[in-house]
């Protein structure tokens, strides 16, 4: 690249520590697995408490909560489709993703703090709460997560290598998920309650911590498919980007793109409706006698179930990827969640076929989740053999823009359901609300969100897998596309 355009990229600081052609263990752990998980820690305790903390804490009324998240799906989309193309539109010595990676070791830490200040009352508390979301929401995360997703397919064009980076960042995922529904419910009934100070301490706390380790992903981790591109142009002609125009007649041309892209949406869509509706579905639903009535120590029970599959299977997705084939390894995991869902919804509430099938469900998502952004690295060097130019700006702001969007749609979506069935909040009274009952209707509704949605969704995924083959030729076309930038 140009010397005039290094910049400050030419500082030894912000130089990156990897020189390895081949990604190596430090790249692995800290540039895929440390760096997202301190990033998403603060999104994996908001998933689970933020609105814990809006009603409880803050006492915000739950019609503006709820206002507020679905006007917020809007410009959350917006961001992250601009933040794609200005990804595909930065040159540098440091990469076209990784400098954005650095600026949110700023934005997400300052952002994931805000909601936790609130210096006002009444309406300009409101006001300030709005902002401070979309701030997160609609700015720091999509500028995170979008470089974020960018860095699997640009890293390297070794497919096996792909999957495992995917696979690190995708445990990274579900590690903060899990923070956020196993441990820090710990620090909120123990130490920091309905006090504002004290939620405002520990969220400093872990946006220091975010701030340190995307620092340190973006000093271990490298772009070899963009040095490439750049290697490839002349000293006088640098690497434009492809005009968003370009762009989408490339994707949306291409089959196996919106194949993998329908599947990341039914995928991500379903396990929203899933948790959305967990709890309701372990207080209405699942027989809790054997537990003393305690729904709360059924859905810890669940959560555990459905961790434990997929961390065993964390070991094992990227082998069976590389010898079988990530067509093969996702479509079995697939039938294996509709087997896994058909056990649970069959049982009729009781407790043990319940967790049997969600053990079996999550075991079986677990190559889909581990696998996803290798998937659509794959399809990316495809469409660069066929028309020529790269779309990974594009094609992740649309990945990021699901994997957001789909909590607060999918929410509405189920408090829709539920309204519609006759749901009765249960009292204050601890007695009256466990002799309280709901409706089948209601029962149903939450039945069909937790468990059948997603069971038909794998359905579907694994049929659209039966005609994925975008793996069969993809070493003889990247070939090509190493020859013809020489």
């Amino acid at each position: 690249m140009a010397k005039e355009n290094q910049g400050i990229w030419g500082n030894p600081l912000l130089s990156s520590k990897v020189k390895s052609p081949n990604v190596k263990p430090p790249e692995m752990l800290i540039g895929y697995l440390v760096g997202p998980f301190g990033a998403l820690l603060s999104s994996g305790i908001f998933t689970s408490f933020l609105n814990k903390y809006f009603t409880d804490v803050l006492l915000l009324d739950t019609a503006f909560l709820s206002g507020l998240q679905l006007v917020s799906t809007i410009f959350i989309v917006a961001a992250n489709l601009i933040v794609g193309q200005l990804i595909e539109r930065t040159h540098t010595m440091a990469g076209k993703a990784r400098p954005w990676i650095l600026l949110s070791a700023l934005t997400l830490s300052v952002a994931s703090l805000l909601m936790f200040v609130v210096p006002f009352q009444g309406t300009a508390k409101l006001v300030w709460i709005a902002i401070a979301f979309n701030l997160y929401y609609a700015v720091a995360y999509p500028i995170y997560n979008t470089a974020n997703s960018t860095m699997v397919p640009v890293s390297t064009r070794d497919s096996g290598q792909r999957a495992t980076l995917a696979s690190f960042t995708n445990i990274a995922g579900l590690g903060v998920m899990g923070v956020g529904s196993m441990i820090f419910p710990v620090l909120v009934s123990n130490v920091m309650g309905t006090s504002q100070n004290m939620w405002f301490l520990v969220m400093l706390g872990v946006a220091i911590f975010t701030a340190l380790t995307i620092f340190l992903q973006f000093q271990f981790t490298r772009e070899r498919v963009t040095e490439e591109l750049a290697g490839s142009a002349s000293a006088e002609q640098a690497p434009g980007a492809p005009s968003i125009g370009d762009q989408l007649k490339a994707v949306t041309s291409e089959k196996w793109w919106w194949i993998v892209i329908v599947f990341y949406l039914l995928f991500q869509g379903s396990g929203a409706m899933k948790n959305g509706s967990m709890s309701y579905f372990c207080q209405w639903v699942v027989d809790s006698s054997g537990f003393g009535g305690d729904y709360g120590a059924v859905q810890s029970l669940l959560a555990i179930l459905g961790a434990i599959p997929m961390a065993v299977a964390a070991a094992v997705v990227v082998p069976l990827a590389n010898k079988f084939g990530k067509r093969i390894v996702v479509f079995v995991g697939m039938v294996m969640g509709v087997v896994g869902g058909i056990i649970a919804g069959m049982g009729g509430g009781a407790i043990v076929p319940t967790a049997i099938g969600v053990a079996l469900k999550c075991l079986g998502s677990s190559p889909a989740a581990y696998l996803i952004l290798a998937m659509l690295a794959d399809v990316i060097d495809h469409i660069e053999f066929k028309s020529g130019i790269r779309t990974d700006g594009l094609t992740m702001s649309i990945y990021s823009s699901i994997m957001v969007a789909v909590t607060p749609v999918c929410n509405a979506i189920f408090m829709a359901m539920l309204g519609a069935t006759g749901y009765q909040a249960p009292p204050e009274d601890a007695a009256a609300a466990a002799a309280m009952t709901q409706n089948v209707n209601v029962q149903v509704a939450i039945g069909v969100s937790y468990i059948w949605i997603e069971t038909v969704a794998y359905a579907l995924c694994a049929l659209l897998m039966l005609v994925w083959t975008v793996e069969k030729n993809l070493p003889e076309e990247q070939k090509a596309i190493a020859a013809r930038k020489k």
